[in-house]
């Protein structure tokens, strides 16, 4: 199928590992150009290794203001954006006994705010223009809670709402927004959420991931790369009729009609 992506300019958050760089592959691939952010200058160091020249932007995106700005840096060098794919931010897994009320501000600074931050701008840039697509790769926490994860599944949960709303405000102005719930996938984030699973149930790290597989019908985690390719076609033009949804990629772990 072809995408129609060629010459698009696409903006990816969290690009410089994950699934987010899973997603600036595809989009190059498809002859888009890209821009990505990332707290990290090593971690954007390491992209550009793998990636080729790309234009790379460090940003704390938790910072409204650093991450407007760095919205106004990739429209000034890479021109206005077409797409905006937010996989930027993770709380932190924490253990219920250990939880306080500053950990659970942190996960909403952590994953929220970061797509918050830089959704505001693009989406009334995108409505002015009367076009774009906002794709936010959210997680599954927001629908299932997961007791090592509940500040980050309440952010999840958050940006939920948020993304079926401002794309239901945003329709009549030809934006569209839609989000991608993975579940457990193959990235370093999952491998740290292990360890605190491990220390919740007072085992290994090694019989965590196995306990997280078998909880899997499809037997395997998902790979960054099948992530990025529902992204890239929810991004494109060959999904025009498709805003205001949340969709599922959890290899069948929650078998649930929502």
């Amino acid at each position: 199928m072809i995408l129609d992506l060629n010459g698009r300019r696409v903006l990816i958050t969290g690009g410089s590992k994950g699934i987010g760089l899973a997603c600036a592959q595809a989009f190059l691939a498809e002859g888009a150009h890209i821009a990505i952010a990332s707290r990290s200058e090593a971690n954007l160091a390491n992209a550009r290794a793998v990636l080729g020249t790309v234009l790379t932007v460090a940003a704390d995106l938790s910072d409204a203001a650093r991450a407007a700005a760095m919205v106004e840096r990739v429209e000034a060098e890479l021109g206005p954006i077409d797409a905006l794919v937010n996989s930027a931010g993770a709380a932190r897994r924490t253990p219920p006994d250990e939880l306080t009320p500053a950990a659970w501000r942190a996960g909403m600074e952590a994953k929220y705010f970061t797509y918050i931050n830089v959704i505001d701008p693009v989406v009334k840039r995108m409505g002015a223009r009367g076009r774009g697509v906002i794709v936010n790769i959210v997680g599954s926490g927001g629908k299932v809670a997961t007791p090592v994860h509940l500040p980050g599944g309440a952010a999840n949960a958050a940006l939920m709402l948020a993304t079926v709303g401002l794309a239901n405000a945003y329709a009549t102005k030809g934006v569209r927004i839609l989000a991608i719930n993975p579940g457990v996938t193959d990235t370093t984030r999952v491998k740290e959420g292990l360890q605190a699973d491990a220390r919740m149930h007072g085992m290994t790290e090694e019989e965590a991931l196995q306990r997280m597989i078998e909880g899997i019908p499809m037997g395997r985690p998902a790979q960054p790369a099948e992530i990025a390719a529902l992204t890239v076609f929810a991004a494109s033009p060959r999904a025009s009729y498709l805003t205001g949804v949340v969709i599922s990629m959890d290899g069948a772990s929650s078998p649930i009609v929502v």
